[in-house]
């Protein structure tokens, strides 16, 4: 038995030490004040902690996508008419900027960086076709681009990887019956490639929708929100289902604050339709498959891991 406890203690260990200094902070706190309420406090009041850790961490993770939307805004808001530095290449200095802070302070790890820039390389490749064919529009203002495509769109597919990047470590996900990898990549790669043909040929999304939920319709997640903490359990496809309705809101804040819109929005703001939650999800699949380049979907493998 002291093995086994030994064992899930080196095991903790070496995930803390994948955290940033930040991330070590709060879970070393969740994990001091659970142990604290565990022997002098009722049962609600350990959820009630479960639930604030869970959100800190869910802030957390969002930390680059709400800097970038945040920066959307009060550039909509604040930036004066008639600058020298037009307002699309202020956003992508800004960007920029934001992202070498980040490093230098370590918030994020070089490890993450490997993740965002294919985020970033995959993003553009995706907006500079899109834009060419009408689907949506940026201002055409600026020099800091590709095309009709200003370069902090990069940044804005590079929150999604960052998010994605930032849950696999900070709740320490593993997962029972996930899919072969090389089935998500074909997948994955049907689903890219349907963003660009459809123009063309029939939209298979649909089809592609229902091949997501045959392929992840077993799969289940299991998280933890500190180290030592009980594990929790849910489908990987509701888990898909609600980063997707989030990124529509964020989308809509987004065109909301004039960083692109779609052609139904050129009279004015209009939300943006909820069907384009099918296409945020189909995207997770992306998202999914570039991530676990990086970072390896881990099994549950032992019965004191699921305790």
């Amino acid at each position: 038995m002291g093995d086994v406890i030994r064992e899930q203690r080196a095991r903790s260990d070496g995930r803390a030490r994948t955290f940033t200094p930040l991330e070590q902070r709060i879970d070393a706190w969740a994990h001091r004040r659970t142990r604290a309420l565990a022997e002098n406090a009722g049962p609600w009041r350990l959820r009630a902690l479960e639930l604030v850790v869970f959100t800190l961490k869910q802030a957390w993770a969002c930390v680059f996508g709400a800097s970038m939307l945040a920066l959307l805004v009060l550039a909509r808001l604040l930036y004066p008419e008639g600058a020298p530095v037009a307002r699309a290449d202020a956003l992508v200095i800004a960007a920029l900027a934001l992202q070498v802070l980040m490093l230098a302070l370590r918030l994020e790890t070089l490890r993450e960086m490997g993740t965002i820039v294919l985020f970033h390389v995959a993003g553009t490749a995706t907006e500079v076709f899109k834009t060419h064919v009408g689907s949506w529009e940026y201002e055409s203002e600026g020099l800091l681009s590709v095309g009709a495509v200003p370069l902090y769109t990069g940044f804005m597919y590079a929150a999604v990887g960052s998010y994605m990047v930032r849950v696999m470590r900070l709740f320490d996900l593993r997962f029972t019956r996930y899919p072969p990898r090389w089935a998500t990549a074909l997948l994955a790669a049907a689903i890219y490639a349907n963003f660009f043909t459809h123009h063309f040929l029939p939209d298979a999304r649909w089809v592609l929708l229902v091949l997501v939920a045959l392929l992840f319709g077993r799969c289940m997640m299991s998280f933890r929100n500190h180290r030592g903490g009980a594990r929790h359990r849910m489908p990987v496809l509701a888990a898909f289902a609600g980063t997707a309705f989030f990124l529509w809101v964020a989308e809509n804040v987004g065109t909301a604050a004039g960083a692109w819109i779609y052609p139904h929005q050129q009279a004015g703001w209009e939300p943006v339709p909820l069907t384009k939650m099918v296409a945020w999800l189909l995207l997770m699949m992306i998202s999914v498959v570039l991530v676990t380049l990086v970072h390896p979907p881990q099994a549950l493998r032992t019965q004191e891991e699921r305790l």
